[in-house]
Parts: C-alpha cells; sequence; structure tokens
C-alpha cells in the first residue's frame, strides 16, 4: 500500500498456503476476519500492549480539536485491510484486528479523548469508505501519493517502500522494476503496487519489450497464494510487509531486486475533518514514547520518522 508504498505462519507455508500480509483484507468491512487472514506472531496472539503502555490518557488540548460529531458518539472508527502483517492482521483468535497500525490507532484514540473501533476492510473500499462517512479513519499502510489527496487527507507518520518478492527456488531474477517486463506480478487491487507495475508495462511496450501480466487480487493473502502456488513470478508489495513475509517463510521466499520508490505513510481521513486533531495526536504519542515502543515492538523502527517532520498531505509526487 506504499507509494513507493507501506512480515507468516509456519503452518501456512508447510500447508503452501499464503504467506501473510499486505495492504487488502477481507471481503467485508466487519471485524470478522476473512477465511484467509493469517495468524498472528506467538508473541502476539492478541492486540499489544505497546499502545497503552505509555499513553497517559487524553490530551485536553488535542481533545479541543475533535470535531463534535466524533467527540459526541465517544469512538474513532477506524477501517484496515488486516491481511498486511506486521502492519496489520487478525490476531490467533479469528477477528482481532491487530499491528502497529492497530496500535498506533488506538493510542491516537486515547490522546483524542476517543475509544478506537477497529474494523477489517477490503483495501480499495476504504478510501470511498471514508468519502461516504462509513469510517473515521484509514489505516491501512496507505501511501500518501497526490492523486489519493485529491479525496482524502493524509497524515504522515512512517516512511516505507515497495519490494518484489518471488520463491528462493525456482524463482525468478531481476535487478530493478525495469526489469519485471514480461514477467507475471501478484498484487493486491487499489495499491500502489498496482498502479506502479501498470505504469512499468506501458513503459516495457514503449521500449518494445513484453508488458507486465498483472494479476490483481481483492486482498494481499490471495496475492501470495499466487505466487506461492506459482500463477505468479513475483509479489509486488511495500517493503516492511515483504520482509516480515520473507522472515515468516522460513527460507521458501526471498526478497529480489531493489527497493523501490521510498516514501511515506499516511493516516487516511475525510477531507477537512480530523487531519488538525490526528496530527496534534500523533505528535504526542511521539513525544511520550509511544510511537517508538510501537514501532519496535513490530520491528519497524527504521520507518520511524522524528516528529518534526509529520504533516498534513506530505506527499511529493
Amino acid at each position: 500500500m506504499v507509494t513507493w508504498c507501506k512480515p507468516l505462519l509456519a503452518a501456512l507455508i508447510v500447508a503452501c498456503v499464503a504467506f501473510v500480509a499486505a495492504c487488502g483484507s477481507s471481503n467485508s468491512s466487519s471485524s470478522a476476519s476473512s477465511s484467509a487472514a493469517p495468524a498472528a506472531p506467538a508473541s502476539t496472539s492478541t492486540s499489544t500492549t505497546a499502545a497503552s503502555s505509555s499513553s497517559s490518557g487524553a490530551d485536553p488540548a488535542v481533545v479541543k480539536l475533535v470535531p463534535a460529531a466524533i467527540k459526541s458518539k465517544g469512538t474513532l472508527v477506524v477501517a484496515s485491510d488486516a491481511t498486511y502483517a506486521p502492519d496489520e492482521f487478525i490476531a490467533s483468535d479469528g477477528h482481532t484486528v491487530i499491528g502497529m497500525d492497530a496500535d498506533l490507532s488506538k493510542a491516537l484514540a486515547t490522546v483524542m479523548g476517543l475509544k478506537a473501533k477497529l474494523q477489517n476492510a477490503t483495501f480499495a473500499t476504504i478510501i470511498p469508505g471514508l468519502a461516504a462517512g462509513k469510517y473515521d479513519m484509514g489505516a491501512s499502510s496507505f501511501s500518501d501519493n497526490k492523486e489519493r489527496e485529491k479525496t482524502v487527507d493524509f497524515v504522515d507518520y512512517f516512511i516505507a517502500g515497495e519490494s518484489f518478492i518471488t520463491k528462493a527456488s525456482g524463482g525468478t531474477s531481476i535487478s530493478s522494476i525495469s526489469d519485471i517486463c514480461g514477467k507475471t506480478v501478484a498484487v493486491e487491487k487499489g495499491t500502489t503496487e498496482e498502479a506502479d507495475a501498470g505504469t512499468q508495462s506501458k513503459k516495457c511496450q514503449s521500449a518494445g519489450k513484453p508488458a507486465v501480466k498483472i494479476l490483481s487480487f481483492s486482498d494481499q493473502n490471495q496475492a501470495n497464494l499466487a505466487l506461492s502456488s506459482g500463477r505468479a513470478q513475483l509479489g509486488f508489495l511495500d517493503s516492511p510487509i515483504a520482509a516480515y513475509q520473507v522472515k515468516q517463510t522460513g527460507g521458501q521466499f526471498k526478497v529480489v531486486g531493489a527497493a523501490y520508490a521510498t516514501g511515506p505513510y499516511g493516516l487516511a481521513l475525510p477531507k477537512g475533518s480530523l487531519a488538525p486533531a490526528v496530527l496534534a495526536a500523533l505528535k504526542v504519542v511521539m513525544e511520550n514514547g509511544t510511537y517508538d515502543s510501537i514501532l519496535k515492538h513490530w520491528g519497524l523502527t527504521e520507518g520511524a520518522i522524528p516528529a518534526a517532520q509529520v504533516k498534513i498531505n506530505g506527499a511529493t509526487s
């Protein structure tokens, strides 16, 4: 879900099922997981305590920035595509959304005097759902880019890129995105990777090379399965997710080629609504140590950004 964009379990791998992680989620917008939802790592079978251990509660200055309609209902409805570990995925209980974005959402809601209500939703439906008022925030490894900023506001909070993965044995070899001409690439619908693969395919054809065969799926689990089953030669997804997935496969998959298009993740919000409150809340959790604790817990400290650099709609492309 990165712009450049935004790692599962041995049992799944042994069974030749898709390894976890993705910018999408189940086919519904409920809190229940899809049948292909990944299990949580052994140490995180339920939501972590990272978000609650450092946060000291509501911040009066931040609470004042929360729109009255949201303040009155007392909840922050957060949509995540829970197939994208370790950023967002389903716990071993089969329905709880956990991960870095889930913990961060809870921490931000607390600072805003709200309770986070996490909902699992297909990635491609989240931004339309925000625009329609169905959700208050999208926390799903969204790459902040200019095109998306036309529909929603983003509060940038993390840095990530895009990577390719392939089978460690019998996979394909590339050095960069320019080498995917003629390759079959599995992506999730609505992601930056899907768009970037399409752009590269046009470049391939303009240069007289074969087009990229893009296989788009409604969630990342299905994209992963296409790779593990041999239908696709490459998987294209956010770099932190790719690294986590490869680690969990025990050597069955590997990252191939150079990372591509590094940029900011953004928390997606309806235009002209919550962005100032979320920005202020994010600075609070950064300053009190909660942000660092969450990233450390999920092994994502390399993507951290300092509080001085967080902003609203910081996309450069």
